[in-house]
């Protein structure tokens, strides 16, 4: 990473472990981060879409999403970056919750969350839901530099990254949508 990138991150990272971190918020962003733990969160989410006729498109491009954006970030990105997280790198850092990927760049929870949110914006029937999926994509990502997993460019990147997925995402699954509804069995006569 850039030195000058680098000191920026840590510097905004301090302001934030040292004036917005509050007993109050602590419970809700450890809890909120924990649930995107292995895109746990936004899986469970993307399967109760497939369950209703209505959003299973959503349901179907925000899996899809999610899974080009596993790919593409934690078996690619990642492991090629390897970036240290912030904890290792800012001396006396205290993170909130434990990480066991040692690797920093780019935020594989802001990833999966950006992933399914765009990939909801691109095929939910509701606006609520495209709103809705939109703040949790963006509190994930909050949450992350919140409990001091992650430097602001770490986040900055895995939205956009997963933005990028979540429409590649609904972009695949609506052309499967397409080809599927096309081969739809004729009744025979």
């Amino acid at each position: 990473m850039p030195e000058v990138i680098q000191q920026l991150d840590e510097q905004i990272l301090v302001w934030i472990a040292q004036n917005i971190r509050c007993a109050v918020l602590d419970p809700f962003m450890k809890l909120y981060t924990q649930l995107g733990n292995t895109g746990m969160l936004f899986i469970a989410l993307g399967v109760l879409l497939l369950l209703f006729k209505p959003t299973r498109r959503a349901g179907v491009s925000a899996l899809c999403a999610m899974l080009i954006g596993l790919i593409v970030v934690n078996f690619t990105i990642k492991p090629i970056m390897a970036r240290p997280r912030p904890w290792l790198v800012i001396e006396n850092f205290v993170n909130l919750v434990p990480e066991h990927d040692p690797n920093s760049f780019p935020s594989g929870h802001t990833n999966a969350a950006f992933a399914f949110a765009l990939a909801v914006c691109m095929s939910a029937p509701k606006k609520w839901m495209k709103v809705s999926a939109v703040c949790a994509a963006v509190v994930m990502g909050l949450s992350r530099l919140y409990v001091g997993v992650h430097f602001p460019s770490d986040v900055l990147a895995g939205a956009a990254i997963g933005s990028l997925c979540g429409l590649l995402g609904a972009w695949v699954a609506g052309k499967a949508w397409e080809r599927l509804s096309r081969r739809t069995p004729q009744a025979p006569e």
